[in-house]
């Protein structure tokens, strides 16, 4: 294991604290924050430190922002627990370390699907965020599951499109979104939910099913789904990858 204590050294040494204020203006939670320090700096440092459960951990338990998105990238999917994945869930306090502890680590783990529909219930914003981070998430990058996980998820993200917390609102129309561009039986039950939710849902709910149509109707989306339909998964492209650290 690395020294958890050298690499917070590390991450200090690399911190520019001016960068704080523009972190706090995309919504990042800056309290526990150094500043300044890239995605792609962090995950430079994730590849020379190779997979470190034990170093995960020691990093999450720094309380420093930047070590717990560091912890996600380095952590080893096989080796995280129910009980972890619980325990990181009551720290997430900031849209950045729910999307990078999705996107990177938690959907890798055999629990991946029971915790997308066990969060998304939650009352937590950050944690029903991770929920639907979760189902964008495996969207995404488990190419084997069934469409049947994802059109369990459908009637989740119809249930909670109308909750009022930007946070929360924006991780379900995510989820949506990603569900609606894996594939075009797919694309044509999201688009049905988002139809469904314009007409019948609350006012909240129509920015979620509204932004969710114009990208799943789009030629964009169109083009892309039959070249799937023809020839087979094909690359995930920018649009479709989920991003941790990008303004949700």
């Amino acid at each position: 294991m690395a020294d958890a204590d050298a690499v917070v050294a590390e991450l200090r040494e690399l911190a520019r604290p001016d960068a704080l204020p523009g972190m706090a203006r995309y919504g990042i939670a800056t309290g526990s924050a150094l500043g300044g320090i890239s995605v792609p700096t962090l995950r430079a440092l994730a590849r020379r430190l190779g997979r470190d459960h034990a170093l995960a951990e020691a990093l999450w338990a720094s309380g420093i922002h930047e070590a717990r998105l560091l912890a996600s990238m380095v952590d080893d999917p096989s080796e995280v627990t129910e009980e972890q994945a619980e325990r990181w869930s009551t720290d997430f306090d900031s849209w950045d370390v729910v999307d990078t502890t999705c996107g990177d680590l938690l959907d890798r783990t055999p629990f991946a699907v029971a915790k997308a529909v066990e969060w998304s219930g939650r009352e937590q914003e950050f944690v029903r965020r991770a929920g639907f981070v979760l189902m964008a998430a495996l969207a995404v990058h488990d190419r084997a599951a069934p469409d049947d996980t994802f059109l369990a998820f459908l009637p989740l993200i119809e249930r909670r499109a109308g909750d009022r917390r930007n946070f929360a609102r924006k991780g379900v129309n995510w989820a949506l979104r990603q569900i609606g561009k894996r594939n075009p039986a797919l694309n044509a039950a999201a688009i049905a939910t988002a139809e469904r939710i314009l007409s019948d849902g609350p006012r909240e709910a129509r920015w979620v099913a509204s932004d969710a149509l114009r990208e799943l109707r789009s030629d964009a989306v169109r083009r892309r789904l039959t070249q799937r339909e023809a020839t087979g998964p094909v690359p995930v492209s920018n649009s479709d990858a989920v991003v941790p650290g990008r303004k949700p």
